[in-house]
C-alpha cells in the first residue's frame, strides 16, 4: 500500500489528472459489460446468448484500447489511430446487428428486451468512444448522428416494428450524445490542466527574467556613471604619466576613491535585495502556498523582533516554502512563530513529503556530506526516528565576499539570485518563498551556501540552530531557533498573525 501511495504522490498534478481520465474510460468498459452483457446473459440463457455476451466483452475491451490510443493522440504521444477507430465502428454495428438477429429468433419477450439493450448500449458506447478520435465538435456531432441514423436504418430490415425503429434511433442519439459529451469534456479538462501547468512555468520564467532586468537596471544606474568617470580619469592619468606630470598620481587617487565608492554602492544594492523581512516572508509564503492549492496556516507574532533575527528566519521561511512546493505533494503546511525561553522559534511542518533519495538533493536529503564538508556536525538520529541536523557550522564572512550565483527559478526569484552575477553573502530562495537557487554558493570567501546547509550558516551567524527531518509517515518539519538575549528589538516591524 505504501508503494502505491508513493507512486501516486510522485506524480505531478497534470499526470494525476491524466491517470484519472484514462482509468475513467477503462471503467466505462466495465460498465458496458456489467450493465449490458451480463444482464443479457442472465435473461436469455447461455445459448446462443453466451456468444453475444462474449462479443459485448470483446467490444468493451476494444473501446478501452481505442480510448487509450485516442488519449495518446490528443496528448501528441502517437499518431491518430485511424484503423482502430474504423475497427471499433464496424465492431459496434456488427455486435448490434447480431443482437437484432438473435432477437428475431429468440422467442420470449425477455429475449427481445435483452437484445434491445445490447443493441442500444453497444452503439452508444461505440459512439462515445469514437468521439475521442474526432478533431472538433462538428465531427463529434456527425459521429453521434450517424450512429443514431444507422441504428434506425438497420432496425427496420431486421424486424423492428415501424414505431420502434425511430425510438431506437432517438435512444442511441441521446445516450451516445451523453457519452460523447463526457468524453470531449474529459479531454478538454485534461488539456486545460496541462496548459495551466505550462502557463505557470512560463510565468515563473518571465518573473525571473523581469527580476534580472530590474536588477540589471539598478546596477547600471549605480555603475554606469562611475565607470565612465573611472575610464576617463584613467586615460587622463596615463597621458599625464607619459609626460611625467605629478598630477597623474592625483588622478589615480581619484580613480581609487570612485572605485571604492562604487563597490559600496553595489553592496548596498545587493544587500537591499537580499535582506529578508520575516513578516513579509510569512505573508508571501501563505499566499504562494494557498495559490498552489496547499492549505497554509500561519500563527505567531513578529512584532519587535530584531532585524538580524528577522532576516535569518525569513530565509528559513523562503527555503522551507520552496521545499514544500518543489518536493513531495503537500496538502497542508503549518508555519508558527513563538518566543520560548528567551529565543524565537520558527516551525514549518508539512505533509506529503517525498521520500529521501540517495545522493542528496531536495529537502533534507543529502545534506550530511555538505554539513561535514563545511566544518559542521553530521546528522544524528533523534527520538521516534527523526533526523536532527546540527547547526554547528562556522559562519563565513558573508558580506563582502564575492561568490558566483547559479540560476534562479520560480516566480518572484530574488534579484541577486536571478542576476547570475557576483553578489555578496548568500541565500537559498526567492523573495516571496518560491523558487530555488541552483549552482554553487561556495567560494573563496566562505560565504553561506544554499539549501539547509546555507540556512545553518546564516543561523549560526546569529547564534541560532536548525533542525530538519521527517515526522510521521509522510510529514517533514523544519525548526529554527534564534536566541534573543543581548539584542535590541526593532519597533518598526509589523506583526503577522493568522
Amino acid at each position: 500500500m505504501g508503494g502505491a501511495g508513493g507512486w501516486w504522490r510522485g506524480k505531478t498534478t497534470p499526470a494525476k489528472v491524466e491517470t484519472y481520465t484514462r482509468w475513467s474510460f477503462h471503467f466505462f468498459a466495465l460498465i458496458e459489460v456489467t450493465t449490458i452483457g451480463l444482464p443479457a446473459f442472465g435473461k436469455a440463457g447461455p445459448a446462443p446468448w453466451g456468444w453475444l455476451t462474449a462479443l459485448v466483452v470483446a467490444h468493451a475491451a476494444l473501446c478501452a484500447l481505442t480510448a487509450s490510443r485516442a488519449l495518446d493522440w490528443t496528448r501528441g504521444l502517437r499518431e491518430r489511430p485511424v484503423r482502430l477507430l474504423w475497427l471499433l465502428g464496424a465492431a459496434s454495428y456488427a455486435v448490434a446487428v447480431t443482437a437484432l438477429v438473435l432477437r428475431e429468433h429468440g422467442g420470449p419477450d425477455q429475449v427481445h428486451g435483452a437484445a434491445a439493450s445490447v443493441f442500444v448500449g453497444v452503439l452508444a458506447f461505440g459512439a462515445g468512444t469514437l468521439a475521442l478520435g474526432a478533431r472538433d465538435r462538428r465531427r463529434v456531432a456527425a459521429v453521434v448522428a450517424g450512429f443514431a441514423c444507422g441504428a434506425g436504418a438497420v432496425s427496420v430490415p431486421l424486424g423492428m416494428p415501424g414505431l420502434a425503429a425511430p425510438v431506437m434511433g432517438c435512444v442511441v442519439l441521446v445516450s451516445g450524445g451523453f457519452l460523447a459529451a463526457a468524453s470531449i469534456f474529459s479531454v478538454w479538462l485534461l488539456n486545460a490542466v496541462y496548459e495551466l501547468d505550462e502557463a505557470r512555468e512560463t510565468r515563473a520564467r518571465l518573473a525571473v527574467a523581469e527580476e534580472r532586468l530590474r536588477f540589471g537596471r539598478d546596477l547600471h544606474d549605480v555603475l554606469g556613471r562611475n565607470l565612465a568617470v573611472i575610464a576617463l580619469k584613467s586615460e587622463l592619468a596615463v597621458q599625464l604619466a607619459r609626460r611625467e606630470r605629478p598630477e597623474a598620481v592625483e588622478q589615480m587617487v581619484e580613480v581609487q576613491r570612485i572605485a571604492q565608492e562604487s563597490q559600496r554602492e553595489v553592496r548596498a544594492v545587493v544587500r537591499g535585495y537580499r535582506d529578508a523581512d520575516l513578516g513579509a516572508e510569512l505573508t508571501g509564503a501563505q499566499g504562494v502556498l494557498s495559490a498552489a492549492g496547499i492549505s497554509c496556516e500561519v500563527t505567531g507574532d513578529t512584532t519587535g523582533l530584531p532585524a538580524e533575527v528577522q532576516s535569518a528566519l525569513g530565509w528559513v521561511v523562503r527555503e522551507a516554502t520552496t521545499n514544500v512546493l518543489r518536493h513531495g505533494d503537500a496538502g497542508r503546511c503549518a508555519v508558527g512563530v513563538r518566543i520560548r525561553e528567551g529565543a524565537v522559534v520558527l516551525t514549518v511542518e508539512n505533509d506529503g513529503a517525498a521520500p529521501a533519495r540517495a545522493g542528496g538533493g531536495g529537502n533534507a536529503a543529502g545534506s550530511k556530506s555538505g554539513v561535514a564538508g563545511a566544518g559542521g556536525s553530521p546528522d544524528r538520529t533523534g527520538a521516534a526516528g527523526t533526523v536532527v541536523r546540527e547547526a554547528g557550522l562556522p559562519a563565513g564572512p558573508g558580506v563582502g565576499s564575492a561568490v558566483p550565483v547559479g540560476t534562479a527559478t520560480g516566480p518572484g526569484a530574488s534579484a541577486a539570485e536571478a542576476a547570475g552575477g557576483l553578489v555578496s553573502g548568500s541565500g537559498g530562495g526567492a523573495a516571496d518563498g518560491v523558487g530555488t537557487v541552483g549552482g554553487s554558493r561556495g567560494g573563496g570567501g566562505g560565504g553561506a551556501g544554499s539549501g539547509l546547509v546555507g540556512l545553518r550558516e546564516r543561523l549560526a551567524g546569529v547564534g541560532g540552530t536548525l533542525e530538519a527531518g521527517p515526522v510521521g509517515a509522510d510529514g517533514f518539519r523544519v525548526v529554527a531557533s534564534v536566541p534573543l538575549s543581548g539584542r535590541t528589538a526593532d519597533p518598526s516591524v509589523s506583526g503577522v498573525t493568522s
